[in-house]
């Protein structure tokens, strides 16, 4: 048992020994690549062992190391937008009318850690009311809706309630979650995207564990989008016994900035045919 207070699957393999101690023989299988100009490291659960090893279910986990984002590098919105869209798309069924998607947003949008799905919503395009009232003109569209949960606490509902209430009126073909997630390195905290095609367990990272969001629990793939915005104390050598969760004092930028990237990400893996400056147009 590795005991992480972590959602991330790269930090869970670094603890374990990383490449050079597991391999796919053990049912873990890691690759590492760049693409448009970001380190993009898939991480695949092949087996129970390895899911056993790895204590998450199995399945294909992509950590996008957002680096060159903050550096500033030459188009590094664009490029970290695509960088994500193709990685996303890779983890899709498929796209188009005949696929429709619905964009889950979870947390909390008043507490700024938490804030990234709901965020990340106002900037998706949503197409589904458009593909309705005018079929031929949107034909080309990906039917996607967009639901913002809150949580528990404000409306005494469970997330995958909501989800599997709505999921049964709009019977999207795939579901796409975004999340806040917990961190074991401070190096990660807004600083990497991770991308599963598991789903997720909302606070599983906190220890406040809620009903999976996943293939078994809607019938369709989940996709989970994830940014690390937390830190669990007990990670930083804290060993008074009351776990407190940390995040980075930039935090409000860091937020909008990456739910920003995240929303144009996930719209242009699910409209291919649109550009960057397309998105930008339809969404202001």
């Amino acid at each position: 048992m590795t005991n992480n207070r972590t959602d991330l699957a790269l930090e869970t393999a670094e603890k374990l020994g990383g490449k050079e101690k597991i391999s796919a023989k053990d049912g873990v299988h890691i690759t590492e690549q760049m693409r448009e100009g970001y380190e993009v490291t898939a991480l695949d659960i092949t087996n129970d062992a390895g899911a056993q090893r790895m204590e998450k279910p199995m399945g294909r986990y992509v950590t996008i190391d957002l680096q060159p984002y903050f550096r500033r590098q030459s188009g590094f919105f664009s490029r970290g937008a695509r960088c994500l869209a193709e990685e996303l798309t890779a983890l899709l069924p498929s796209v188009g009318q005949d696929t429709p998607t619905m964009v889950v947003g979870l947390g909390n949008r008043a507490m700024t850690a938490d804030a990234v799905g709901a965020m990340a919503l106002e900037n998706l395009l949503v197409t589904r009311h458009m593909v309705t009232a005018l079929p031929l003109q949107f034909h080309t569209f990906t039917p996607v809706s967009a639901l913002a949960t809150g949580v528990i606490g404000c409306t005494g509902l469970e997330t995958l309630e909501l989800v599997q209430g709505v999921a049964a009126q709009v019977k999207p073909a795939a579901v796409i979650v975004i999340d806040a997630l917990a961190a074991r390195e401070r190096k990660r905290l807004c600083a990497t995207v991770q991308l599963s095609d598991t789903g997720l367990i909302p606070g599983s990272g906190v220890g406040n564990h809620r009903a999976a969001i996943n293939k078994d629990t809607l019938g369709v793939p989940v996709i989970a989008v994830g940014l690390p915005t937390v830190i669990s104390t007990t990670d930083l050598g804290d060993k008074s016994g009351e776990e407190l969760f940390l995040t980075t004092r930039d935090i409000d930028q860091r937020v909008r900035e990456l739910s920003r990237l995240i929303g144009y990400g996930i719209t242009l893996a699910l409209q291919p045919a649109l550009t960057l400056e397309d998105v930008t147009g339809l969404l202001g």
